[in-house]
């Protein structure tokens, strides 16, 4: 234990079981997963399922029952799909759980104990040292030159000084210097101490800002509103014309469970189970091609959703940014000269030399870090660096002199040398200078400063006396020279943010930095010069009729709060932009909750972060999540081709069940044929419209329109017409055959052979909406095939094996009739090509 720290044995562990009962864990609360029975039940529930059970309990009231275990056995394979579905990005998530429930070195009975961070309670008291994430909220009782990265709580990234007996505000909150709080999921980037823990769990600040998340709606994406509208209206209208059909053949042919047969295959003909199939299949696609990248969807339509995003909404630490330090300037009184620039000129290496000598030899500090990777990499191999030398006192920072100075002895000198650095400020204190040379060295802050960089300053001094002074003020230090250091850009960030430019998608970074840092940040990333930055204060003088005004010419946001976060994504999707918002930290948590498309960062992010989220960058590179709206932009143009198609298949099935009971003629379609169409063509043309390939432009159009849907008019009227011309052949090719005596099981068979012809065709068409036919030939799509064959070779199989014929009342048909009739299906898409060869950009979307 720390040697000043006061005598105490901390709780018992009896009294700590006590509390740890009557708090509950030291963890936040996440929803519970839906079990097994219920995930069963709300399948089951579905308008598709029960009408299979309805038509699979019809046949077996007739006896037929080949037909009804076909029929029933299709339910479990719905069930089997969708549960596997439900389970995949739960299991996905798993992993990352860890990363914010910190293990903790606790005094319990007197003993130093290292327990899981759930086990802590009030009460408890936490040892304290570099490195260690804080499992709690907690006051100190000791502590020695402690400082704390609060980042992840405050959004800022200068370390936070700590000490006992600080001046308690009387709502402590994160981020103020001299305070004698720490906080749950902060990191202790120097010194240690001992803390006497206060608030556990969602009682902590970190579980205070989480539980914000309850107040916050996370709504449906607009894909999802646009496919539940048409699929409500589509079945109310489907519902309407089964119940005529019942009727109408019970009154014309006097056989009613004949006529609610007919009735339940022209609802599941007419029913668009397939849109809500074919979003779910997308996304759960689109989820799967998006884990191959590191990026994880915890709730899926946020996949399609991002490709809509016309604003991006970036957090600057840890996401823009590194969130470590690195030396990006070096001044003496000679020289200044940039690091990257090449090597280091002799002038400035005592500045990082004595840089080095003042901070510890195995230093957690991302600034002390950052002296020693350079002095390694710059000075390896010169007489600078000094690792033979022995430490014989420290001068810590204390609020009163903001610099530490190390006192060193060389194996063979005869003085003392004495290294310091800190705040310029202090520094040009303890070296007293002139007006002069504190005029330069404010110069030399200012024009740091003005880019962004945290500036320190280095001075040295001999000391030959034998007693050690009590403070640095008594050292003859003279100034060597001025640090500057960044937290660096990430790479590809700048090309991320260029290729959102292009794309149309405004970056906006959120930041709790200073104005100066931002802007710095901001040009190096390539946000527009000419846009304004505002800062928290200035944001809370702002009325919401002012913010609107202000917020599309502003892209930095700088010195904001978590409530403030919240605010401006409110205030952007009042505008009516699609909110893309990133962060990792749990000030992000609400603003990622209420965004369109909450990005979490999965590496350093917290618990509350990713559980807010609808996606997880499990690298977190922002450039993923670039690749992510490329992603999403692709799914959309793949969703409406596969959703026409949908709706143009629909139309002969749909036809073929109601026109012939006002014809006169025989059924053509059982539910047999609508289920194996609805089985085997529809999701898998889904899965063969989602495997095709981006567009080469679509990082280079805008974003679609807020509030356009998947269909328009033009698409619609497309859609409608490809399947009427489908319906035509069908209903001529059944009609025919019946006038001309073939029967009609055999007229059936040839109506089959036709529609799914005309269904392989339908997907051949729509591959592309630009290239012609033989043009999306030549570009690679293995699943289309794999349907296609599929199709043909289940059709082939259904025309010439007996049992299969019997099952699906078809008769025996020779091979010229049936290519006859599958050319004929074929060719009834063949206006749409023409329609592509003189009109070839006149379904694509602007």
């Amino acid at each position: 234990m720390l040697e000043s720290a006061p005598a105490s044995i901390g709780l018992s562990a009896s009294e700590a079981a006590s509390r740890l009962a009557a708090d509950g864990p030291n963890a936040l609360q996440r929803d519970q997963p839906k079990g097994f029975a219920r995930s069963v039940l709300a399948v089951l529930r579905e308008p598709m399922l029960l009408l299979l059970l309805a038509a699979g309990g019809i046949y077996l009231v007739l006896g037929d029952r080949a037909e009804a275990l076909t029929l029933l056995s299709f339910v479990l394979v719905v069930i089997a799909i969708t549960l596997a579905q439900e389970r995949k990005t739960e299991h996905a998530l798993a992993a990352l759980r860890d990363l914010s429930s910190p293990r903790a070195l606790v005094v319990r009975d007197g003993e130093r104990r290292r327990i899981a961070g759930r086990d802590v309670v009030r009460g408890d008291l936490l040892v304290l040292a570099e490195g260690d994430r804080i499992a709690a909220d907690a006051r100190l009782v000791d502590s020695a030159h402690l400082e704390v990265d609060e980042s992840l709580l405050t959004g800022e990234s200068v370390l936070v000084r700590k000490r006992v007996g600080g001046e308690a505000a009387a709502d402590p909150r994160p981020g103020g210097d001299d305070q004698p709080f720490v906080y749950a999921g902060t990191l202790v980037a120097r010194g240690h101490g001992l803390a006497e823990v206060r608030a556990t769990g969602a009682k902590s600040e970190m579980g205070r800002i989480g539980a914000a998340l309850a107040g916050v709606e996370s709504g449906k994406t607009p894909l999802q509103l646009e496919v539940a509208r048409i699929v409500r209206t589509v079945a109310i209208l489907g519902v309407s014309a089964c119940v005529v059909l019942v009727v109408v053949y019970g009154l014309l042919r006097g056989d009613w469970l004949q006529g609610v047969l007919a009735g339940i295959a022209l609802a599941m003909a007419i029913l668009p189970e397939e849109f809500p199939v074919v979003l779910t299949v997308f996304m759960a696609l689109g989820a799967w091609r998006l884990s191959k990248s590191g990026v994880l969807a915890r709730r899926l339509p946020a996949v399609e959703a991002l490709g809509a995003a016309t604003v991006l909404c970036a957090d600057k630490t840890g996401t823009l940014t590194e969130n470590r330090m690195r030396i990006e300037q070096l001044a003496s009184a000679s020289a200044a000269h940039v690091v990257a620039e090449g090597p280091l000129p002799e002038a400035v290496h005592e500045v990082l030399e004595f840089g080095v000598l003042a901070s510890q030899r195995d230093p957690f500090d991302p600034m002390e870090q950052a002296f020693h990777r350079l002095a390694k990499e710059k000075l390896a191999g010169t007489e600078h660096l000094h690792d033979e030398w022995t430490l014989v006192r420290e001068y810590p920072l204390s609020p009163e002199l903001l610099s530490v100075a190390h006192v060193w002895r060389s194996p063979d000198g005869e003085r003392l040398v004495v290294a310091a650095k800190g705040a310029p400020e202090a520094i040009a204190d303890i070296c007293h200078l002139d007006a002069a040379a504190l005029a330069r060295v404010r110069a030399s802050l200012a024009e740091m400063g003005s880019r962004g960089l945290r500036v320190l300053a280095v001075a040295r001094a001999w000391f030959g006396a034998a007693t050690l002074p009590a403070g640095q003020h008594d050292f003859d230090f003279e100034l060597v020279g001025m640090v500057g250091l960044e937290d660096p850009v990430r790479a590809g960030v700048p090309a991320a943010v260029k290729e959102c430019a292009e794309a149309g998608v405004r970056v906006v970074m959120i930041t709790g930095d200073s104005p100066d840092t931002a802007r710095a940040i901001a040009a190096r990333i390539g946000l527009p010069r000419e846009h304004a930055l505002i800062t928290g204060k200035e944001l809370d003088a702002l009325s919401d009729e002012a913010l609107d005004a202000r917020i599309e010419r502003t892209s930095v946001f700088a010195r904001v709060v978590p409530e403030q976060k919240l605010r401006l994504v409110r205030a952007l999707r009042a505008r009516g932009e699609i909110v893309a918002m990133t962060g990792d930290g749990v000030n992000d948590a609400p603003a990622l909750k209420a965004a369109h498309i909450g990005v979490a960062m999965g590496g350093r992010g917290t618990d509350v972060a990713r559980e807010a989220a609808a996606l997880v960058v499990t690298d977190d590179d922002f450039t993923s999540i670039v690749g992510a709206v490329r992603l999403g932009r692709r799914i959309y143009d793949n969703l409406r081709r596969a959703m026409a198609y949908v709706v143009a298949v629909h139309v002969p099935i749909a036809g073929l069940s109601l026109l012939p009971v006002f014809f006169g003629w025989p059924l053509v379609l059982f539910p047999v044929h609508i289920v194996f169409l609805e089985l085997l063509i529809d999701p898998a043309c889904a899965i063969a419209f989602e495997a095709e390939p981006e567009a080469p432009d679509t990082m280079r159009r805008p974003p679609r329109r807020a509030g356009a849907g998947l269909f328009d008019r033009r698409l619609l009227g497309v859609s409608l017409a490809q399947g009427l011309g489908l319906l035509a052949v069908t209903l001529a090719i059944f009609g025919f055959e019946l006038a001309r005596g073939g029967g009609e099981a055999r007229a059936r068979a040839l109506a089959f052979a036709a529609l799914i012809a005309g269904n392989v065709a339908l997907i051949l068409v729509n591959r592309s909406w630009q290239r012609g036919l033989f043009a999306s030939l030549g570009v690679k799509n293995t699943a289309a095939w794999i349907v296609i064959v599929g199709a043909a070779s289940t059709l082939v199989a259904a025309l010439t094996l007996p049992f299969l014929r019997e099952l699906f009342h078809f008769g025996a048909v020779d091979f010229v009739s049936a290519a006859l009739a599958m050319v004929a299906g074929f060719a009834s898409l063949g206006w749409f090509e023409l329609l592509k060869l003189f009109r070839p950009n006149w379904l694509v979307r602007d």
